[in-house]
């Protein structure tokens, strides 16, 4: 039987007006800022008057790590949303937009997949309604107004040798890692050593993620340290007086976007920092209005729960003062076996042994979840390919764990597919069980934090830092920085920092390579391993496939 691809799915989708699927919310018309007939903003003065509301239940979906082999975390979490309102609560999914770097390398988008995705597949996955490009633009006016302020004088005494703010681009470009700035000649400036980040890696990104409203995304721009003297004191963003044209130029974009699932369903996308190298969580915005005019509110972390979820629960939660009911982990067959040893060109054929074998990596997630006192349902995305012995061999590890798992067949059903893991989730979320707390308190050392989620996350015998780091972040901590929380920029594809060990491996150390104060975002980012903060395309990159077709229809996105 022969399966329609994503886009073609997305292409055929029965969409209504972006003003009924506000109208399922209690948006008014008046409230919507339309981008065309199927996107719109969320305006200020709604989210305003919504915040005395009784918040709804928060359902957080993550994953395994990712194999090729694919999970379905958006796929599942877009199939949650629908499952809930199918069996009639009132439920809103939010997710994060989409970067075109990966769109057009290797990861692909980020909409879901099959008969669960959201829509218009192929706005979100490119422009969408801009708010990528305005990030890209407010941190390039900063970085314009530093190199200004050196040129005409440095009247705050920049070492040049210090400025730690880096460049933007919203696309995987490996040769702007480390660029010469300022060449060419007295009028082009004091030539130094510069670089590029990918826009989702950017402190503007994570800013607008964690911002109440514009006064406090205001203050955030401004906190951003973006340079240092050579007494190694702090320059800020608002000493370079950038911090109010940024915020005039991401009035639109602080905005949540309000879209809809292919059945109709509300869906907010807005903010996409990623989970390896950034914190990995779709606004606090969109998520705290969600919670206000929705009952449940199914959202996503980034990558696998190691990352995304840890920095769900110990950045957003903390920051925010969010807390999940429940916790769906999403896990496939395939994948375990992958994780089992299984080559991706044999995934087709039964391996109950390599599923078993594989499972450890599900129960590492599994107990990592618990410690955070929450409960966690895993949801087994259903692959056509997989076998009945296949999926009950997951579900019998599973409850060794202590935990359940639910099959789940949105992918190919929508709702129908999801009715069963809409049902559980729902009771766990309504039941009070969580007990959520973070998992190291606010004034415990920077270095502790970091070694604390080695161990207790990565399983890590420990991480490795330096003198010259350990010394950074005892500075920091005299500056006033110790109650951060750590981000971690680490491998997406395993616990360790090696990309290529599956599973559950364990005698391994996490080396902290360099260490970034986010002082805007209210972070110390630690980078560990050979993570790189601007990533680069595949030899063979997606673009390479993405055309429009005679129809002027897009083709190659998925």
């Amino acid at each position: 039987m022969g399966y329609k691809t994503d886009i073609e799915i997305a292409r055929e989708a029965n969409k209504k007006p972006i003003q009924e699927i506000g109208a399922k919310l209690g948006i008014g018309s008046d409230d919507l800022l339309p981008y065309g007939h199927d996107k719109a903003k969320v305006s200020q003065s709604f989210i305003n008057s919504v915040q005395g509301n009784k918040n709804g239940k928060l359902i957080l979906v993550t994953a395994i790590n990712p194999t090729p082999a694919g999970e379905g975390k958006t796929t599942t979490t877009v199939g949650l949303g629908d499952g809930l309102n199918r069996i009639g609560k009132k439920a809103a999914v939010c997710i994060r937009e989409a970067s075109l770097g990966p769109n057009f390398g290797m990861k692909g988008g980020a909409a879901g997949g099959g008969y669960a995705q959201i829509v218009p597949m192929e706005d979100m996955n490119l422009h969408f309604t801009g708010d990528f490009h305005a990030i890209t633009s407010a941190h390039s006016l900063l970085s314009a107004m530093i190199d200004n302020h050196i040129y005409w004088g440095n009247e705050l005494e920049i070492d040049i040798r210090r400025v730690v703010w880096r460049r933007v681009v919203d696309m995987n470009d490996r040769a702007l890692r480390q660029i010469t700035a300022s060449l060419g000649g007295v009028a082009n400036g004091f030539p130094r050593e510069a670089g590029f980040d990918i826009t989702v890696a950017s402190e503007v990104m994570a800013i607008l993620c964690l911002s109440n409203n514009l006064k406090d995304l205001e203050k955030r721009l401004g906190d951003m340290i973006v340079a240092y003297r050579r007494d190694r004191s702090p320059v800020f963003a608002r000493d370079i007086k950038a911090d109010g044209a940024m915020t005039v130029l991401l009035k639109d974009a602080m905005q949540p976007n309000l879209v809809q699932t292919l059945e109709n369903n509300p869906a907010f996308v807005h903010g996409g920092p990623f989970a390896n190298i950034a914190h990995g969580c779709n606004s606090v915005i969109a998520t705290t209005t969600a919670l206000k005019i929705a009952d449940y509110v199914v959202t996503e972390a980034g990558f696998g729960a190691d990352l995304g979820a840890e920095k769900f629960m110990n950045i957003k939660c903390r920051k925010a003062g969010l807390a999940p009911d429940c916790v769906v982990l999403v896990a496939t067959v395939r994948a375990m076996k992958m994780n089992g040893g299984v080559a991706k060109g044999d995934l087709g054929n039964e391996d109950v042994a390599a599923v078993n074998k594989g499972c450890a990596n599900l129960g590492r997630h599994i107990g990592n979840l618990k410690s955070f006192g929450v409960p966690v349902v895993v949801a087994i995305n259903h692959f056509v390919t997989d076998t009945d012995a296949e999926v009950q061999a997951v579900k019998d590890y599973v409850k060794t764990q202590g935990s359940e798992a639910i099959l789940s067949q949105h992918w190919e059903h929508g709702s129908k597919g999801s009715e069963a893991l809409a049902t559980r989730v729902a009771e766990i979320a309504d039941s009070g069980i969580s007990a959520f707390a973070p998992i190291y308190p606010d004034d415990m050392k920077l270095a502790d934090k970091i070694q604390t989620i080695a161990k207790r996350i990565y399983h890590a015998e420990e991480a490795l830092m330096d003198q010259k780091i350990r010394d950074q972040l005892k500075l920091w901590e005299e500056q006033g920085y110790g109650n951060l929380p750590v981000c971690m920029a680490k491998t997406q594809y395993s616990f360790s920092t090696d990309p290529t060990l599956r599973g559950a491996p364990t005698g391994f150390s996490v080396p902290v390579r360099e260490v970034r104060l986010s002082a805007g975002a209210g972070f110390v980012v630690a980078v560990c391993g050979e993570i790189m903060t601007m990533p680069g395309l595949p030899r063979t990159p997606s673009a390479e496939n993405i055309h429009l077709n005679d129809d002027g229809q897009i083709e190659g996105l998925f």
